[in-house]
């Protein structure tokens, strides 16, 4: 596979793996008669759909445009609440406020960084009926307790929108994530540092039809050129009763968040690669989580949840910072000199100034005490165990922690 830096390179914290194939796949595009609104398209959402288990697959052009479809698909707006876990990145609560409703923040499992049903009920406690939907977050690769939580949310009459862009190819209980056996749409990122990539894309799986149909025409300038829902029959046809067939007709206000076909000619050819690179992904994981044991309990991997078979995005590791005498900061910059990238993900939304100054100032201590000992290293899908052992090596040296010279985390 192209894309993979030797064992002594610059390792970044995530990255593309693209082949060959990966570039034949978007030159015949560009060979074509079709660069955007053609078959690739139509390809890429068939596949995706069955893939996961899903009825449809709506591409879009990010996975933020994704969850802002979700959000007016449901139609979602002034003087309604939707709950979202403070520990995502900015997108999940934005497009909540993109359609004029408001956010109320969840707490999270300091260890795993992921809500809970604990964590639904909590943040519904007290609210005056105003929540009617909650966007529960796969965090890094693995899911809360999806049931749980769809459970509260039946029981409150709430939708429910799973932000699926990190676990992309992760499984509950035997069901892909994305097949909305819990939800009433899953959302997914196909950003390059997400598992499989389209450059930038998103896509919107669901079970239902009606919102399949919204999320198509939202996508779309909110254009229709369905002659049975068309609101001006004297413009739409012709005096034979035929459509015009230059006709279409606008019912609500869309956005233009298409995907090209370029875009999913490359998605498609991803979607091919997926079980591969979730599986060499879980791999590096098992390898770091053997190689960090020796530093516990000053470094430890995040939790793992039941049920859940994942498919890492990132891997997080939790550092006692202070125990270890070394500023999160500092280690960052020590590691990069040395050339290993690592991030932070994510500050809580609730702590993010937009936010506070809304809603105040808020007390979510899982959430705080989870961001303060993240980091996330370096995880994508050429890397080897050499790569593990090497970003291991570094950050116990830096953390002054001894450690074994022998490992079994063969390339």
């Amino acid at each position: 596979m192209a894309g993979g830096p030797p064992a002594s390179g610059f390792l970044p914290y995530g990255r593309q793996s693209v082949d060959e194939d990966d570039v034949a796949a978007v030159a015949e595009v560009l060979r074509g008669d079709w660069l955007t609104t053609g078959p690739a398209v139509e390809a890429f959402e068939t596949a995706f759909a069955e893939r996961l288990g899903a009825r449809f697959a709506v591409a879009c052009s990010s996975g933020t445009a994704a969850l802002h479809l979700s959000a007016l698909a449901l139609g979602l707006g002034p003087g309604v609440r939707v709950v979202v876990p403070s520990l995502t990145f900015l997108a999940t609560a934005n497009a909540v406020r993109y359609v004029g409703a408001e956010v109320t923040f969840a707490d999270v499992d300091a260890d795993s960084g992921l809500m809970g049903a604990r964590h639904l009920a909590a943040a519904l406690d007290g609210q005056d009926g105003a929540v009617k939907a909650v966007f529960p977050v796969h965090l890094n690769g693995q899911v809360g307790d999806p049931e749980a939580v769809a459970g509260i949310a039946a029981e409150r009459g709430l939708k429910v929108v799973e932000d699926a862009c990190h676990a992309l190819g992760a499984d509950y209980r035997g069901n892909a994530v994305g097949a909305c056996r819990h939800a009433d749409m899953a959302v997914f990122s196909l950003h390059p540092i997400k598992t499989i990539t389209m450059g930038e894309g998103g896509v919107v799986t669901t079970n239902d039809g009606d919102l399949d149909g919204r999320l198509r025409r939202l996508r779309n300038h909110g254009m229709s050129r369905d002659a049975a829902a068309f609101d001006s029959p004297e413009l739409a046809f012709a005096a034979d009763g035929r459509p015009n067939p230059w006709y279409y007709e606008m019912a609500e206000l869309g956005f233009n968040y298409r995907a090209s076909d370029i875009h999913c000619a490359l998605g498609l050819s991803q979607l091919a690669k997926l079980d591969a690179f979730a599986a060499a992904r879980l791999d590096l994981a098992a390898r770091y989580d053997n190689a960090l044991a020796p530093l516990a309990p000053t470094v430890r991997p995040i939790s793992r949840t039941a049920g859940c078979s994942p498919a890492w995005h990132l891997y997080v590791a939790l550092i006692d910072f202070a125990g270890a005498g070394v500023a999160r900061a500092e280690l960052v910059e020590r590691l990069r000199a040395r050339g290993i990238g690592t991030q932070v993900h994510y500050l809580p939304l609730h702590r993010q100034p937009y936010y506070r100054r809304r809603y105040g100032e808020q007390s979510l201590p899982g959430a705080d005490a989870y961001y303060a000992r993240c980091l996330s290293l370096p995880l994508f899908a050429t890397m080897t165990g050499a790569d593990v052992e090497r970003v291991v090596a570094a950050l116990a040296e830096e953390l002054a922690i001894p450690i074994p010279t022998c490992t079994n985390n063969d390339p």
